[in-house]
């Protein structure tokens, strides 16, 4: 019998009607509420009432012939029951004293009307103390709800076991990170929870002290008696932290390669050529205490080269090779640490290129003696003419030679450099040799490298 009942189901679920003309009466001033139920379900609508204490459900029938009124639990459809005692008048069905929290299927004329009953007062949200939960950690803060919210819980016509959300909202601050702004911004965040088992958890944690409100549920809300309670979480342990760099860079965007005469890095990312200067900037939320940047060349920050106690940091790289840098921040008791994005920073090792001619002829092009280089720390250049006169000095490797003896150009010619260097990896430079002083334009200073 329930196998045939079964098949029978499955047959009458192809042709559900539009609209079934179903109504309540004894509710009261809380009138039941209607909710759409999920096509995956198998239902046409869920109700919620009060209570189905003295409530009868009334169901207009469109046609002549008599109807069968079915219940189920939570095994399905499958397992349906006819109820008996169901009165009739005309072509209005009544069931009085209905079984809250159970499924109901109405076939009539070959179509079917199959909702689920919901008895509000076995699920009634009660208001209760929200504190903050000692199970709280750097991760996720939890709250604990006092009161009852638990989940309401209906049956699919395949008896699956759904949840009918309560959609009880929760409102409070917290600190978010705005790429915009490089800031953390103070927002209202809103959440929408389907239920509480005691319990709630926000991930992320909170930042900042902040009022938390909680209200609901929405039937609730709909019935114009809804619970609230709230807290002020005034110590927040969670930390978060951004970082970023800033760097020296030239003015001149449009500088050619042929009048840049410091050689790159070789390699990707920040840094190249010592030394090499950046300015780090932190950022972090209310609980963080301690701070500090960490420089090192190992990338898993197992062994730290220096560790500096300070907000902001500008610093100098000088050494050959790849370094790392981190901010760390941490709260007041060190239970909590957060890091910022790794930045790395790349410098190459030392190399000295010097040219052997140059044409001051005020073409724009190859106007200025210049040497290339990278990662020189250390830097002296002495300029003679012919007779061993210095005429020119200068200890700045992005400086050169304009071709001038004080404030007028010389002759062309031979003349003669000395330069003293020391580069970031410890190697000396000792060099000398020519420069030719060309009237006519030239493509280029002809570079040599220097071992």
């Amino acid at each position: 019998m329930k196998l045939f009942r079964f098949l029978s189901l499955i047959i009458i679920l192809s042709s559900f009607p539009l609209r079934a003309q179903i109504s309540f009466e004894g509710a009261g001033e809380y009138q039941p509420i209607k909710v759409s139920a999920p096509a995956s379900s198998g239902l046409n609508d869920i109700y919620v009432v009060w209570t189905t204490n003295d409530i009868s459900i009334n169901y207009q029938s469109s046609g002549s012939s008599s109807i069968e009124w079915l219940i189920y639990s939570n095994l399905g459809g499958g397992y349906a029951e006819e109820i008996s005692g169901i009165n009739k008048n005309g072509n209005i069905y009544t069931l009085n004293n209905p079984e809250g929290n159970h499924g109901y299927i109405i076939n009539d004329n070959g179509k079917s009307y199959i909702f689920w009953l919901v008895d509000y007062s076995q699920y009634r949200m009660n208001s209760g103390e929200l504190s903050m939960s000692e199970e709280s950690n750097c991760d996720m803060t939890i709250l604990y709800f006092g009161g009852n919210a638990s989940p309401i819980n209906y049956y699919t016509v395949n008896g699956r076991q759904e949840n009918l959300s309560r959609e009880i909202s929760l409102i409070y601050n917290n600190l978010d990170w705005n790429d915009q702004d490089s800031f953390f911004i103070e927002q209202e965040e809103e959440k929408t929870l389907p239920y509480i088992n005691e319990t709630i958890t926000l991930s992320p944690p909170l930042y900042c002290p902040t009022e938390i409100s909680l209200s609901g549920d929405r039937f609730l809300k709909k019935w114009g008696i809804a619970v609230t309670t709230s807290f002020y979480s005034s110590s927040p342990i969670a930390v978060a932290v951004k970082a970023k760099i800033e760097t020296e860079e030239s003015e001149d965007t449009d500088q050619s390669e042929e009048n840049s005469n410091q050689i790159g890095s070789g390699g990707d990312g920040l840094g190249g050529s010592a030394p090499f200067n950046a300015n780090f900037i932190s950022y972090f939320t209310d609980a963080v205490i301690h701070y500090e940047w960490q420089i090192t060349t190992d990338p898993e920050f197992e062994n730290i080269d220096y560790r500096i106690y300070q907000q902001d940091l500008d610093y100098t790289f000088t050494e050959e090779g790849q370094h790392y840098v981190r901010f760390v921040g941490s709260n007041s008791d060190g239970s909590c640490e957060a890091f910022s994005d790794i930045f790395t920073i790349f410098i190459g090792a030392s190399e000295l290129k010097i040219p052997n001619a140059f044409s001051p002829n005020g073409d724009g092009v190859n106007d200025v003696w210049k040497v290339a280089y990278r990662s020189l720390l250390e830097f002296k250049c002495w300029i003679f003419d012919r007779h061993g006169h210095q005429i020119y000095y200068f200890d700045d490797p992005n400086g050169g030679w304009d071709g001038k003896n004080g404030s007028k150009f010389v002759n062309p010619g031979v003349y003669f450099y000395v330069i003293e260097a020391k580069g970031s990896d410890g190697r000396k430079y000792k060099k000398k040799g020519d420069i030719n002083i060309l009237n006519s334009r030239t493509t280029g200073g002809n570079y040599t490298e220097e071992e």
